[in-house]
């Protein structure tokens, strides 16, 4: 008997906030590793090189439905009005991975300094700003609507800024991430394969 598989929100039901939030965040961290040793091939070659040896290498893909799925991904691929360029709507994302129908973003493709922040908040901090981990309000109403005190905003550094900046993470009590880059005026949902 074969043990069924169970979305990350679901096996963190009932586990404390901290507790749920680190999690996901250290399984990104993770994951964003193990994207990063896969695109360089693993031996130090360039990205470019990876790819090619990984086409070289399936010779069970036919080239023509290869660039038809091509295709066909990008054109389900939309902005959903974010600003962000990297941030696409992922039409294909399974339900019970997703918190919300927000346009999604990669981990691998954040800036460095928002996987500082997902580290920071799977280790509990510390934090370098006072106003990290307190509760977001959600006073835009982007974000799904949630219970006062759900969701807990962190700050994302930005390099030449003198303050906080204008890039944040936002962490809800089930495990979800979302990322902005101008502050609160959009956001994408952090979802690991989008």
């Amino acid at each position: 008997m074969s043990e069924r598989k169970q979305p990350l929100h679901v096996l963190f039901a009932g586990s404390d906030r901290n507790m749920k939030i680190g999690m996901v965040c250290a399984i990104l961290v993770v994951l964003i590793g193990v994207i990063g040793a896969l695109t360089t091939g693993g031996d130090g070659s360039s990205p470019d090189q990876a790819l090619i040896e990984a086409v070289d290498s399936d010779s069970s893909e036919d080239s023509s439905d290869s660039a038809d799925s091509a295709a066909a991904t990008d054109s389900a691929s939309t902005d959903a009005g974010s600003t962000d360029a990297e941030s696409t709507e992922d039409a294909a994302a399974p339900a019970a991975n997703r918190f919300s129908d927000l346009a999604t973003i990669d981990p691998a493709s954040l800036p460095g300094e928002a996987l500082d922040t997902l580290a920071l908040i799977a280790s509990g901090g510390p934090y370098p700003f006072s106003r990290d981990d307190l509760i977001f309000q959600n006073r835009e109403g982007i974000l799904p609507d949630r219970p006062q005190g759900h969701y807990r905003e962190y700050t994302v550094i930005t390099p030449g800024e003198d303050d906080r900046g204008a890039r944040r993470i936002v962490a809800g009590d089930d495990g979800e991430l979302y990322y902005t880059s101008d502050h609160y005026s959009s956001f994408s949902e952090i979802v690991s394969g989008s």
